[in-house]
């Protein structure tokens, strides 16, 4: 008998390859048998009907914190994902000293919206080194497992105090003691090394993310190490601004080293290269040798704005002021007084001194690119759908409009806000990109932007939308999972996953593609100190598995923890060993 036998479904087993009927048999943590299994298991799954996919690999994630006291891993298990990679963006919380807690704490909460609260109370910090970390990450099994890269701005902070925190320039020393803690962290198992060079990420002080405005010489000094250690992958966040010439110095690092470097490609406003170009300098240094990767979001990057959310276009009013720091309740009361509406509506938005004025000003008003998030919202929307196309046919305001959108539901209404990846009311500009080898599906973002984004359910959104339901430049069923899957998998060495095959984990997703659909986004308050987060539940995942244990059926999680840390690179073979 083999442990678990999934029956009788449409296996599409992550290679690209078309789809096709068969079963998939299961022993241990292994998958033993894809095709036509005879024997029994001791579990069976009827999937007649359905699809059985690998589990999804997930590669830019924040759960650094949220992973050493959470072990469903949320949202993000809840939409088919099975391995997740998190450090992104140059953040996390190690190599961490003492004195250092609070301050990574609200350089994550700056950078990545996630509760200073909640981090502060949820994690233990029972470790200073990178390896440390890594060995506390170990004590809780979860439902996925979990990769991380070294982060730049932890590093730095380490090695250089201060000096590094405001990203004064390092010494040759400096340099030469980041690079042996990055190969430090590299050979105790992290998957690469990460940073940020965008002035969008900032911590709760406004203090620019440590190594924003690094020089090639200490990138390149720092992404040595992973040379010396024989693996990892560059990330990393930017501006891309042209005289920094990004992609000259990401092509030397990654031709001198044999490693891959992967970047946040996005169609973006803080971005002085439009998303094709980058993506032709890319392709021009990897004619030349290189191995960079564009890591692409498959839907506008979007702020969705609520009362008791992070962000929402009256945030800025003085009457809100009033009553920002007021329980919900009192908030509430207030905002339901006509008085009160007519004066916000009527008041003018005071603006901080900051470097973001113009995206501040679209979001206090931009009604033209704001639109309501209702039942069934399209996440490809047009002006005819916009807030201020609704306003002007209810013959309201479109800032009345917008506040009694988020009046809407006992005050819990929607706005999005698509801030970034979206051109010209819609995603065309992505298409292209769905068949090219050198980009990956990804940017979830899973765990962080607490209270402005909910890309976490991004795998269930390119299965909803790409592939069933959009009208022209749908992506084919095949492609979509290779490229949720293996792409993804193989771009960070783990080679046992990601494909349905003999020897592969027993990562397996059966999945119903007439009922998989998102649900409406919530604001909870379930992190660890009451802090709040935007969920995005889905329907139509009827099993996951992981390492062959049942972790969900139908959206409901099971019992079983197999989810371990990954350490390092994985091969097919080595999985077998283990075994």
């Amino acid at each position: 008998m083999h442990d678990l036998v999934i029956r009788g479904g449409t296996i599409v087993d992550g290679s690209g390859g078309k789809p096709y009927t068969g079963d998939v048999a299961i022993d241990g943590n292994r998958i033993s048998l894809v095709g036509t299994v005879t024997a029994k298991g001791r579990e069976e799954i009827d999937a007649t009907g359905k699809i059985v996919t690998p589990g999804f690999v997930d590669i830019h994630t924040h759960y650094d914190g949220q992973a050493t006291w959470d072990s469903e891993m949320g949202p993000s298990s809840w939409h088919g994902v099975t391995t997740v990679v998190m450090g992104n963006c140059g953040v996390g919380f190690a190599p961490a000293k003492p004195d250092k807690h609070e301050w990574l704490i609200g350089l994550m909460e700056g950078v990545e919206d996630i509760p200073g609260t909640a981090l502060a109370e949820g994690m233990t910090w029972d470790w200073e080194t990178f390896p440390q970390y890594m060995d506390a990450l170990e004590k809780l099994p979860r439902t996925v497992d979990v990769g991380t890269h070294v982060p730049h701005g932890a590093v730095r902070a380490y090695v250089m105090g201060e000096r590094g925190a405001n990203n004064e320039a390092p010494t040759e020393t400096d340099i030469a003691q980041m690079s042996k803690i990055v190969e430090e962290g590299l050979r105790a198992g992290a998957l690469g090394f990460s940073t940020s060079r965008t002035i969008l990420h900032k911590s709760v002080d406004g203090v620019l993310v440590p190594g924003t405005t690094a020089t090639k010489e200490e990138l390149l000094g720092i992404g040595r190490a992973m040379g010396r250690a024989g693996h990892g992958v560059f990330e990393m966040a930017s501006d891309l601004k042209r005289e920094w010439n990004e992609f000259e110095w990401m092509g030397d690092l990654s031709r001198e080293t044999g490693m891959p470097v992967t970047f946040a490609a996005l169609q973006s406003i803080a971005k002085e290269l439009p998303l094709d170009e980058q993506i032709s300098e890319m392709r021009a240094q990897n004619a030349k040798g290189a191995n960079i990767v564009a890591q692409i979001a498959l839907r506008g990057n979007g702020i969705v704005m609520a009362w008791r959310g992070t962000v929402h276009p009256f945030r800025l009013k003085p009457a809100w002021a009033e009553i920002a720091e007021l329980p919900w309740a009192a908030q509430y009361a207030k905002l339901q007084d006509p008085a009160f509406r007519a004066r916000m509506i009527a008041e003018e938005s005071v603006y901080p001194e900051t470097d973001v004025l113009p995206l501040l000003q679209v979001v206090t008003g931009g009604w033209f690119t704001q639109y309501e998030m209702d039942e069934g919202f399209n996440y490809e929307p047009t002006q005819s759908e916009s807030i201020m196309a609704r306003a002007a046919a209810a013959g309201v305001s479109g800032a009345e409009y917008a506040y009694d959108l988020l009046m809407r539901n006992d005050g819990a209404g929607f706005i999005y806000f698509p801030v970034l990846n979206y051109a010209d009311g819609n995603l065309n500009f992505l298409e292209s990109l769905q068949t090219s080898d050198d980009c990956v599906n990804s940017l979830s973002d899973g765990g962080a932007h607490c209270g402005t984004i909910c890309d976490a359910a991004s795998p269930t959104f390119m299965l909803e939308y790409w592939v069933r339901d959009r009208k022209q430049g749908r992506i084919t069923l095949e492609n979509a999972i290779k490229r949720q899957c293996r792409d993804t998998a193989l771009l960070y060495g783990l080679e046992d996953r990601g494909l349905l095959a003999p020897g592969y984990l027993a990562d397996v997703n059966v999945i119903d593609m007439d009922r998989i659909k998102l649900g409406k986004p919530w604001l909870a308050f379930d992190l660890p100190a009451g802090g709040k987060r935007l969920l995005q539940k889905a329907e139509g995942y009827v099993v996951t598995v992981k390492s062959g244990e049942v972790t969900f059926r139908d959206g409901v999680v099971q019992a079983a923890r197999p989810g371990r840390v990954i350490r390092g690179p994985q091969s097919a073979e080595l999985a077998m060993a283990a075994e």
